[in-house]
């Protein structure tokens, strides 16, 4: 589904009484409204159709802004029957969640719009007593997005500030909730899942495949002997755990990737400063691991993702722990492939896919002798096997966890390499305004986690549990 068409799609789907197209096609506009609304279709709505998507408080937008552009736009498309259907369509519009500067476009457009012809036309008045006089800390002035793919978070570490020690976890977490507030403001709400069974684990592989969540290796502690080869599954239906085959291998700071229904167990380090080139499948099937080709030289740190068949490894650590550059496309029976490097060195990173491109952001590099932060961040094209540069970071996220949710970048917690902080903080990128948005603070371990999308089931009971909820609204 595309933006130009979805908007038909959800007509015939309405009109032939397809009721999961119409779902997922209303939900791919909600989800896209900003992309939507720049296309002919949207023109052509009916008013009352364009009423109950603004009203909707799942609309996905940069800001509210853009919601009151978008009845603009489709209000110019034909002033003279039109303009007498604006102020409907602006009760719609959640003027409290506009900060001053956004509000001042308002005013300006309505100066435009006071007189057309013989038709006078006052929107501001009322549009300024609700920016004004309402409140935009309830609940009801934000619009909440509610993904239908829940994004989880899995193990972690963190350093408990009381006692001065880190503490491992076992806890899930997820989140299918996205709140905007007032201006730019977004935070996530997050509830917690579970435990894992067993030991705690960071540094470890974490997939979905199949609608089942798989954790794979990692560490339970910081000694030599503190590397785990142990594979488990879990069921969101069954909100069960099942333990598996282990590896062939003892594997932390790895990447565990889903390619035809397999998971790939790429490099990672066997003990402490001691990484491997080996590679290793699982066959849900026989439930066993074997070994496959292995990598060009041994690799920790790196980060692995697939993207149009291939299997694809960024940077890591080489076996004398040096940041790369590096860059592979990697084949269970044809093994490494060069591709074109980065710009910047860089490990314990995250890639993720996006739009045919992989986005590369975070982690450390080499300067001199030592590691410091690496926040510049780069976006390879596979079809011109090169690489260009995209907006920085803010904060350092060193050991962080990724996802891609709703055509979005996250990047979640980590920690600083230069003071060794851990600030927590969840950012994300979105294509469409070339930026990193805040999005709140984790709720558990910030370091060394992982994430992964898990669709699960509507009836599931933690879906109503509030846990743990952030503050979504500026007073």
């Amino acid at each position: 589904m595309e933006a130009s068409s979805c908007l038909d799609v959800a007509s015939f789907a309405e009109a032939y009484e397809m009721s999961d197209l119409l779902e997922e096609a209303n939900d791919f506009v909600l989800k896209n409204f900003w992309e939507v609304s720049a296309t002919s279709k949207f023109q052509d709505l009916p008013a009352e159709k364009l009423l109950d998507i603004i009203r909707c408080d799942g609309l996905c937008v940069p800001s509210e802004l853009a919601v009151f552009r978008a009845v603009i736009s489709w209000v110019e498309a034909d002033p003279e029957e039109r303009l007498g259907q604006a102020g409907i369509l602006m009760t719609a519009v959640r003027f409290p969640l506009m900060t001053f500067r956004e509000f001042r476009e308002v005013r300006a457009i309505n100066l435009r719009l006071e007189c057309f012809g013989n038709k006078k036309v006052e929107l501001y008045g009322s549009a300024l007593k609700e920016f004004g006089f309402s409140l935009p800390n309830t609940q009801d002035q934000c619009r909440v997005r509610r993904p239908k793919d829940a994004l989880i978070l899995v193990g972690g570490d963190q350093l408990n500030p009381d006692v001065g020690q880190r503490i491992p976890s076992r806890e899930l977490w997820f989140a299918n909730s996205l709140r905007s507030g007032t201006g730019l403001v977004k935070e996530m709400e997050w509830r917690r899942l579970g435990e894992m069974p067993d030991k705690p684990k960071f540094r470890h592989g974490v997939a979905a495949m199949v609608g089942r969540l798989y954790v794979v290796g990692g560490c339970y502690f910081y000694a030599k002997d503190d590397v785990m080869k142990s594979t488990y599954s879990y069921d969101p239906v069954q909100d069960s755990w099942k333990r598996l085959a282990d590896m062939q291998e003892f594997r932390s700071n790895f990447s565990v990737v889903v390619h035809e229904e397999r998971l790939y167990a790429i490099g990672g380090d066997k003990e402490i400063n001691t990484n491997v080139d080996s590679v290793e499948t699982y066959n849900p099937d026989t439930d066993s691991w074997s070994f496959v080709q292995p990598l060009d030289q041994a690799l920790s740190g790196h980060a692995v993702t697939v993207i149009d068949g291939g299997i694809f490894i960024s940077g890591g650590f080489n076996c004398k722990y040096e940041c790369l550059v590096s860059m592979y496309l990697y084949h269970p029976e044809r093994g490494t492939t060069y591709l074109a490097d980065m710009t910047h060195d860089r490990a314990q990173h995250c890639m993720e896919p996006m739009r045919g491109h992989l986005y590369v952001a975070g982690g450390v590099c080499n300067l001199r002798k030592f590691y410091t932060d690496q926040q510049a961040c780069e976006v390879y094209n596979p079809v011109a096997d090169s690489w260009t540069a995209f907006a920085s970071l803010s904060v350092p996220h060193v050991g962080a966890a990724s996802a891609v949710l709703e055509g979005k970048i996250y990047v979640l917690g980590g920690y600083c390499q230069d003071d060794y902080s851990e600030s927590g903080l969840v950012h994300r990128f979105d294509p469409s305004t070339q930026r990193w948005e805040n999005m709140g603070k984790l709720p558990g371990a910030v370091t060394d986690i992982r994430a992964c999308l898990l669709r699960l089931p509507q009836n599931n009971p933690h879906q109503h549990k509030h846990v743990y909820v952030l503050p979504f609204c500026f007073k």
